[in-house]
């Protein structure tokens, strides 16, 4: 049981004085462009996946 406490004080320095977070400007600058990103690769799979719907459904009715 000690070694776990002795974990999770380790874990909180590190993370208290040890880790360099994000400013708030740049945290909103990545989330944004995490945003977009997965727009346009949601965008991208929806036309591929509309594009195979038609040529499979000309496919089954010939």
């Amino acid at each position: 049981m000690s070694a776990f406490i002795q974990h999770v004080k380790e874990s909180y320095n590190e993370l208290v004085n040890k880790v360099t977070w994000p400013t708030w400007p740049n945290l909103l600058g990545s989330t944004r462009v995490v945003i977009v990103a997965s727009i346009i690769i949601t965008l991208i799979i929806f036309v591929m996946d509309s594009i195979a719907l038609q040529i499979t459904g000309f496919i089954y009715n010939l």
